[in-house]
């Protein structure tokens, strides 16, 4: 590979979302590779956007709908185009396949977003049954079964249109295991088509200068407050997981902590929670993720939905900070070992399990421990980057024959482009 297309979603933000750590790592990956790498998207310039010219990517804005990026590419001609997430692949797929058909085909999903719709609408739906305003913001995370996911996944737009941009690339590049195997027993989705990936620069994590338990002071939650499942969990906590916390440390008569709630593009209902007397503190984004929660003591996440592999439990390990999340929280982020602080989806258990983590010094140090083993023994336990390097060069060797034997993609490919390519034709011709 001598040339590679990012075509961007958005414009990565690698200090206000795991998706712009993941997408960085990405781009870097293809310059070590001494690719020439160029980053397209058609999305607003964003305030907290990396400056990917500094480190040596072409950027360029491209419209949607437009006959222009068929110039483009043209004149670009890569031997890879990376799509960021299913909705650039529905865009531009066609576009990229009818001017460069021999470049490869990569999807980043980021996460399977259909799974993190799917469970969303499953809690809506849990909360419509609730009686009063106090016993909607206690309804507890989705406990649902793979074949129930299914069942509530199948009939969906966005899970149809997502697998269907699967079915349609060369490869998927996954994060979470559980996802790849949702997507293999259940959407029949080819194992050759998905590629887990989950993160390719290896932190060092060992002998860290951290500041230990005594140094450290308040609760911690962090996530970019446009991400839905993360917003659902600042409510959670202001509504019943936070006074629970609270009236942990009064009933033993100690003075509580506070809880600092950090995150990108806090909007004024959030900003609106603030509490200096609660110690329910919206501090908004967070310049160095890491600082800010390796200063903290215990990390809380109850995130009631959601997909794919959270940021912000992995930035705790990486900051030696014990955390305290859901069952959803925990998915796919420890292959079985223990989990380095408490998962609990009752409410009453949340605020028990935080009170214990933030008080016994021991129990935190084997926990911070333990954090750090899963990111030795899981995550870190291949070197993602040399996998991805291989299966990229076999699937360029091999091409023909693995879009031979991907029939359905084929045909996806010659119903979906074509209903594409016309509707955007006819958008463009009526916007002239």
């Amino acid at each position: 590979m001598k040339k590679v297309l990012v075509i961007g979603y958005v414009w990565p933000e690698p200090n206000s979302s795991a998706a712009g750590s993941r997408m960085l790592e990405l781009v870097q990956l293809f310059l070590s590779l001494r690719c020439d790498v160029t980053f397209a998207s058609a999305a607003a310039l964003s305030e907290h956007r990396f400056d990917l010219k500094q480190i040596g990517i072409t950027e360029k804005t491209i419209a949607l709908n437009c006959s222009s990026f068929d110039s483009f590419i043209t004149e670009l001609q890569p031997d890879l185009v990376l799509f960021d997430r299913f909705f650039t692949e529905e865009q531009f797929g066609w576009r990229v396949e009818q001017q460069c058909p021999q470049a490869l085909r990569i999807l980043d999903t980021e996460d399977f977003h259909s799974l993190r719709h799917a469970r969303q609408q499953l809690l809506k739906a849990a909360q419509k049954h609730a009686a009063t305003e106090v016993a909607r913001h206690a309804v507890p995370p989705v406990s649902a079964t793979a074949a129930e996911l299914y069942a509530q996944m199948s009939g969906s737009d966005m899970a149809q249109r997502e697998v269907a941009a699967m079915f349609r690339c060369d490869l998927s590049l996954m994060i979470s295991e559980v996802e790849m195997e949702l997507l293999k027993h259940y959407f029949a989705v080819p194992a050759q088509l998905l590629f887990y990936c989950p993160f390719l620069s290896q932190s060092e994590i060992v002998d860290k200068k951290l500041p230990d338990f005594s140094a450290r002071q308040h609760f911690i939650t962090i996530g970019n407050f446009r991400h839905e499942p993360n917003w659902d969990s600042v409510q959670w906590l202001k509504h019943q997981l936070w006074p629970l916390v609270r009236a942990q440390f009064l009933q033993a008569n100690m003075a509580p902590p506070e809880l600092h709630i950090y995150g990108a593009y806090p909007p004024p209902k959030a900003t609106q929670l603030h509490n200096a007397r609660e110690g329910f503190l919206i501090k908004g984004w967070a310049e160095d993720a890491q600082e800010v929660m390796q200063n903290a003591r215990v990390c809380l996440a109850p995130l009631r939905f959601g997909a794919g592999i959270k940021g912000k439990l992995m930035d705790a390990m990486h900051s030696g900070t014990p955390s305290v999340t859901t069952r959803i929280g925990a998915e796919s982020m420890s292959g079985g070992l223990e989990w380095c602080g408490a998962i609990e989806d009752d409410a009453a258990a949340f605020a028990r399990a935080a009170f214990d983590l933030y008080t016994q010094a021991g129990l935190w140090q084997n926990k911070q421990q333990q954090g750090w083993l899963i990111l030795r023994d899981y995550f870190y336990r291949r070197d993602y980057s040399q996998d991805l390097q291989q299966r990229l060069a076999t699937l360029a060797e091999n091409l023909h024959l693995e879009r031979q034997q991907n029939f359905i993609g084929h045909m996806l490919r010659h119903h979906h482009h074509k209903s594409t390519q016309y509707m955007a034709q006819w958008i463009e011709a009526k916007n002239r």
